[in-house]
């Protein structure tokens, strides 16, 4: 089963120069509880921005640029203690990740997102309700018409950032 696992501001925000918008200690730990002892998907881009394989997880990053994907697996090969591998076919990991028992988290960036989105069997957001200005990532348009609510968590304030947010999960139809 194929699930996303995003934070997004109110206009569907996700990033600025390939980094989070805020850093919020409990949505961190949601990832974390979330994902933890899954295989978790992710863009180069997203890779680099976190700089090290995601312990107790399996990591799989996908690139298009051959030349980077050369010099990435060098430096992880496959088959290391890692827990990562490095892939160049994104739909044929989306489909294989759809049709799996297991639950695999894309966790971004956002073109990963934009093709995740109709593999996917749920979404695990956090809300933020908040603007960012100067965000250049933004999640894809969610469809109400396919994806419905199905948990929703009360409200946390988080007095760092003076932000609010909330986990919401969305299951397809």
């Amino acid at each position: 089963m194929l699930s996303i696992i995003v934070a997004m501001a109110d206009d569907n925000a996700i990033g600025k120069k390939n980094n989070l918008l805020w850093h919020l200690s409990d949505d961190l730990k949601y990832f974390k509880r979330k994902t933890s002892g899954h295989t978790v998907i992710m863009g180069r881009k997203t890779f680099e921005s976190i700089g090290k394989p995601l312990p107790h997880r399996q990591n799989i990053v996908l690139t298009r640029n051959p030349t980077v994907f050369s010099a990435i697996s060098e430096k992880y090969p496959k088959g290391s203690d890692t827990g990562i591998t490095f892939e160049n076919d994104l739909s044929g990991i989306l489909k294989k990740a759809a049709t799996s028992d297991e639950e695999i988290f894309a966790i971004g960036g956002t073109q990963l997102f934009a093709a995740a989105l109709d593999h996917a069997n749920k979404l695990y957001i956090t809300r933020i309700f908040a603007k960012a200005p100067g965000a250049d990532a933004f999640f894809p348009y969610i469809d109400p018409l396919i994806w419905k609510k199905s948990s929703e968590e009360p409200l946390i304030h988080d007095t760092e950032n003076n932000i609010s947010f909330r986990f919401q999960i969305l299951s397809r139809k």
